[in-house]
This record gives C-alpha cells, sequence and structure tokens, in this order.
C-alpha cells in the first residue's frame, strides 16, 4: 500500500515533472506515476553507445522568456546548438527556414528584391479571392515554386490528408527571411541539455517518489484513494471513459538505425519534403550535442492516424475535433479537485517552454488561493 500523499501526478513528463517539483518546494508530497518504463515523456532520451537518442522525436528547446531559459539550466546546462536544417526534395538539398539561401538554391537569385519579385509573380497570377484550404493558403502566401517544392509533399504526408482537403488555418503564416539566415527559430534562448533531457527530468523529480510501468486506469480507483488531489496529463477524453467520442491525433513510427561510420548526414535533421519519400526526416542524434563517436544513430520519422497501441503525437485541431474537446474542457471544470494540464489533457500543440510556463502557472495560481 502507498501511503497518502498531497499530489498524484499522473504523467512523468515536463508537465509533471514540473508540477512536482514545485510543489515538493512548497513542502506538498508528491507522488507520480507513468504508464512507460521510464520518466520524461516524449523528451526521455535512450543512450545508445555514448549517443542520446530522442526516442520520441527531435526536441529542441527555444524561448524568448529569460526565466523560462534560467530555469532550465538551473537543473542542466544548455548547449549552444542552432536549429539549422535542411530540405531534400528529390535529392537536391535546401536550407530551411525559407531564406536568400534558400532563394539562391531554388531560383539563382542573389539580392532581396530578386526574391521578393519572384514570390509576387506568383501569388499575383492566383485567381481565388480567399483560400478555401491548405494549398490555397499556402499559395497566396508564398507562391507555387515554394509550395510544392517545400510544403505540400511534407504536409500531406504529415497530416495524412490531401492539402486541398485541410484546412486553412493550420498554416496561419509561413517564415519567409530575406536575409542570409538559416536559424529555424527566432527565439532569443535555444540548445539542448548538455548530457540529454533525462538530465532536466531527472532533477525535477530529485527525492520525488516515482513508479513507473503503471497505468493510471489499470487500478483507477485505488489510485484516486491516494490523494485528493490529482494532476492529470494524460488523454482528457480517455479519463471521461470517451462519453462523448475519441479525439483525432496523429502519430509517428521511429525507425532507428545505427551505422558503422561518424557521420551520415552532417546535420542533425533533414526534411524529405517530396511526396515519394515514405518518411518525414532524418534525425542524426550527436549533432545535437556536437558529438564526437566512432558510430551514429539516425532516425527515420513515419508520419500515420493514431491507432491501437501508438502513442498520440499531435492533435488534429479542426473545428469537429476542437468542438468535441470543449465539451471534455467543460466537464473537466467540474472537478475541482483535478488539475488538467499538458499537451494530451488541454489537447494543444505546446513547445516545450510553454509547458513549463504552463505547469509554473497552475501551481503559482493553486498556492495563491
Amino acid at each position: 500500500m502507498v501511503k497518502k500523499v498531497d499530489y498524484l501526478i499522473v504523467g512523468a513528463g515536463l508537465f509533471g515533472s514540473v508540477f512536482a517539483h514545485e510543489m515538493t518546494k512548497r513542502g506538498k508530497r508528491c507522488l507520480v506515476i507513468d504508464k512507460r518504463p521510464n520518466t520524461g515523456g516524449n523528451v526521455y532520451c535512450e543512450n545508445i553507445e555514448g549517443i542520446n537518442v530522442h526516442k520520441y522525436g527531435a526536441h529542441i528547446f527555444h524561448t524568448n522568456d529569460k526565466k523560462i531559459w534560467d530555469y532550465v539550466n538551473s537543473f542542466v546546462t544548455f548547449n549552444r546548438y542552432t536549429n539549422s536544417p535542411l530540405a531534400n526534395y528529390k535529392g537536391k538539398l535546401y536550407n530551411l527556414p525559407f531564406n536568400m539561401n534558400t532563394f539562391y538554391q531554388l531560383w539563382g537569385v542573389k539580392s532581396p528584391e530578386e526574391a521578393k519579385q519572384k514570390i509576387k509573380e506568383q501569388t499575383d497570377i492566383l485567381t481565388f479571392n480567399k483560400p478555401s484550404n491548405l494549398e490555397e493558403q499556402a499559395l497566396s502566401l508564398v507562391g507555387r515554386d515554394i509550395y510544392e517544392t517545400f510544403i505540400k509533399g511534407y504536409t500531406e504526408k504529415q497530416w495524412g490528408r490531401k492539402a486541398t482537403q485541410l484546412p486553412p488555418f493550420i498554416i496561419k503564416r509561413l517564415p519567409v527571411r530575406f536575409t542570409f539566415d538559416n536559424n529555424y527559430f527566432n527565439d532569443t534562448y535555444q540548445g539542448i541539455p548538455i548530457g540529454g533531457y533525462n538530465k532536466l527530468i531527472n532533477g525535477l523529480l530529485k527525492n520525488i517518489e516515482v513508479k513507473v510501468a503503471i497505468d493510471y486506469f489499470d487500478n483507477k480507483e485505488y489510485w484516486d484513494t491516494i490523494s485528493d488531489k490529482i494532476v492529470y496529463t494524460g488523454k482528457i477524453d480517455e479519463y471521461f471513459e470517451y462519453c462523448f467520442g475519441k479525439l483525432e491525433y496523429r502519430s509517428l513510427r521511429f525507425e532507428n538505425t545505427m551505422l558503422n561510420q561518424s557521420n551520415y548526414q552532417g546535420n542533425a535533421v533533414i526534411n524529405y519534403t517530396d511526396n515519394e519519400t515514405p518518411f518525414t526526416r532524418i534525425i542524426e542524434h550527436k549533432h545535437f550535442e556536437f558529438g564526437k563517436q566512432s558510430n551514429t544513430v539516425i532516425t527515420k520519422e513515419y508520419p500515420l492516424e493514431l491507432k491501437s497501441g501508438a502513442e498520440p503525437y499531435y492533435p488534429i485541431n479542426d473545428k469537429k475535433n476542437n468542438d468535441l474537446y470543449n465539451k471534455y474542457k467543460d466537464l473537466a471544470s467540474s472537478k475541482g479537485n483535478i488539475v488538467f494540464g499538458g499537451r494530451l489533457a488541454e489537447y494543444k500543440y505546446y513547445d516545450m517552454h510553454q509547458v513549463i510556463a504552463s505547469a509554473l502557472q497552475k501551481v503559482q495560481l493553486i498556492a495563491s488561493k
């Protein structure tokens, strides 16, 4: 039997770990459980021959919030990694995000005015007034060359639907830079924890009771007796037994390969933007930490529909799903003793700094009452 605690926290990802750490600092006793065999949620790293492999997809920390940056660096020092991905379109390489290097590679233009003119020529000839789908939205923003080379194939693979069948709001804007700048993020602070994300999670959960390989729903009745207050970070529709129906997600399948060479692609991230290549990108993990190992590990990412046993990654925030989520959200608001937090519980795509900020805000709100 587990002794009663102040907070039972379901999920040892970033939200749950930050919440547990902050409440423990305030003298509360927390118990964290997670159905996976490890802590960290999607930021968990698996060490393979000295390389920290991002097991659930590449995670690059970036933020403009100095308080959040200082917060994570208080647990582990972050390196100076800058995300500068490449796009591979039918064997040709281009810099991302769309910038003057990309435009030179695509059109041979050398000045911002030439690049702007190229885009203008392609957007001026469009005949629709208001974009009715993702394809028209992208065409209206950047023209046909950029759309067909970098957006169409990648997006259709990612979402498993034709771009003409996707709503325009998925692409609210596209970053277009008329400078020779390959830094993907505009944020002031960016990096990877030296030694991997496990060091961050271990620091957050230090001296906190954690039980892994435990599914809350296998014995929910018992776990609900452990504490009067619960922090739930799993799927909100699952918590309520799918009473209104299931929310939709896109999932991913990862294919890892250890290679007997020191450097496979010379970059951490290369996106494959054509439709013919079945995966969306290849990650070479050692480059996140400037590794010098004699071997390397690469991961191919294959998007897929969420099926039983697969992990939910990307909420499909169209009108149908958002309306469904709002029903669950209203139901959740009636549960005064339960905090619903994180990507799955809030049915929202969060970057890491946003998850941390959300957990800190929830703790502050509770502590101020």
